[in-house]
């Protein structure tokens, strides 16, 4: 980056440079006592200030005294790349936010791609720094000017939005913060109606199985052609990704979806959300598993074996919808449990209103009551003789006491948990034969 001081530079400013890019707070005071005028220096080449080579080099308290000495935190370099930039390029995150509380604008493009801060901190895989320009893009003056939705899908001259980069250079984490945030899937990068790559034929193009992971359970089209006609499977074939190329192939089960019913309940808890996430991605583990058999590139089995659900399952009440699992998740309004994979499976069968195309609360199949807010279930409280015949009771038994008591719903909800439990039975039971091949188009 040629952060290093400029040759043919006066010594003392060759000293200052050097001071802020080794972040000696001491010698860099000493030369601003002594010559004020240096703090609006830059170097000779790539005409980058104290406040940029402090930033990039994630020297906090060289930042914070820059800006305190009214340094503009949007200076620009050569390439019009500001501190910002190069903290998010770098990874820097305190001086990522120290920059943004000083009012950093993170809606500025640089001139060498035509990229903001969170394009930068996309493609170099920094998924905090991700979370710090996102956190702040949600709060004025960006969210009333810009809208925070096309914020995080902004583009750079290739029509690349972060999605784009951070699925082609393979960063997980950055993806699912991305998606979390609303990225768009399946965004094309073409322009002005003309079909180009999605970040589904990126992540195929670097054989990344995190990423291809991770997109096709947030609802990646695998028929997307890209500017040349080819589908991510296509992609995956033609660069040697077997693995990537078996999940792809459109004749292969479809991945079960992250429901769009969810989006719709007013409140669900980190903790809960990260239990839906983790069936979802076992669901998927176990269509993937079944696709790669036979493969060297096999995915292993999950990490969760039987005997370890089966002791769970004991130690608290098991779904009355599977009889399997325990009971993870909770209706917050009635109080009824379900295991995850049942609410993901429930969510997944609450389709839009065909009429007026709006969606729906999913119902529980216990009350028929909507559900508004999902939260971690929690066990009964233990004490006394209760605790005793608890530990007594086998699984079956509460399964059984479990289904008297709600014997009053249960010609109401019967066909509807039948249904619930047959769609679970049947995640990912098509095979895939991943030694098709597709010719490529030149």
């Amino acid at each position: 980056m040629g952060h290093g001081a400029s040759c043919g530079r006066p010594s003392e400013e060759v000293d200052f440079f050097g001071a802020a890019q080794s972040g000696d707070l001491d010698r860099l005071a000493a030369a601003l006592r002594s010559r004020p005028s240096l703090l609006a220096r830059s170097t000779l080449f790539d005409r980058l200030s104290a406040l940029h080579i402090a930033a990039a080099h994630g020297h906090l308290q060289v930042v914070s005294l820059a800006l305190d000495l009214c340094v503009h935190p949007d200076v620009v370099n050569r390439h019009k790349q500001t501190a910002l930039m190069l903290a998010a390029m770098h990874g820097k995150t305190d001086c990522v936010r120290r920059l943004l509380d000083a009012g950093a604008n993170i809606v500025m493009f640089d001139s060498s791609h035509g990229r903001t801060c969170l394009h930068y901190a996309a493609y170099y895989g920094h998924a905090d720094c991700l979370r710090t320009i996102l956190s702040a893009a949600k709060s004025a003056p960006v969210s009333e000017s810009w809208g925070f939705a096309r914020f995080v899908n902004v583009r750079d001259d290739t029509g690349a939005t972060p999605l784009h980069l951070a699925a082609r250079q393979g960063w997980r984490r950055c993806v699912h913060v991305l998606l979390e945030n609303g990225a768009i899937v399946s965004a094309s990068s073409g322009a002005f109606g003309f079909p180009g790559s999605t970040p589904l034929h990126l992540a195929a193009r670097g054989g990344n199985l995190d990423c291809v992971r991770q997109l096709l359970s947030w609802g990646a089209d695998r028929l997307q052609r890209d500017s040349v006609g080819r589908i991510p499977y296509e992609v995956a074939v033609k660069r040697g990704h077997v693995a990537c190329a078996a999940l792809l192939n459109p004749s292969s089960a479809e991945p079960l979806v992250w429901p769009s019913a969810l989006k719709f309940i007013s409140e669900l808890e980190p903790n809960a959300k990260s239990l839906l996430e983790a069936a979802l991605m076992e669901a998927n583990r176990e269509r993937e598993r079944r696709i790669l058999k036979g493969t060297k590139n096999a995915l292993p089995s999950p990490s969760r074996s039987d005997d370890a659900a089966i002791a769970e399952a004991s130690d608290a009440e098991v779904c009355s919808i599977c009889f399997e699992q325990a009971c993870s998740i909770e209706v917050r309004e009635c109080g009824h449990q379900m295991c995850a994979a049942c609410t993901l499976a429930l969510c997944c069968h609450a389709k839009p209103n065909p009429a007026t195309q709006s969606q729906l609360l999913p119902t529980c199949p216990f009350c028929r009551g909507g559900i508004a807010a999902l939260v971690v279930a929690t066990r009964a409280p233990a004490g006394g003789d209760d605790e005793e015949g608890s530990r007594l009771e086998s699984p079956r038994h509460r399964r059984s006491r479990r289904a008297m008591n709600l014997s009053g719903d249960a010609g109401s909800t019967s066909s509807l948990m039948g249904s619930i439990a047959s769609s679970i039975g049947k995640m990912g039971r098509r095979r895939t034969d991943s030694s098709e091949q597709v010719d490529d188009k030149p």
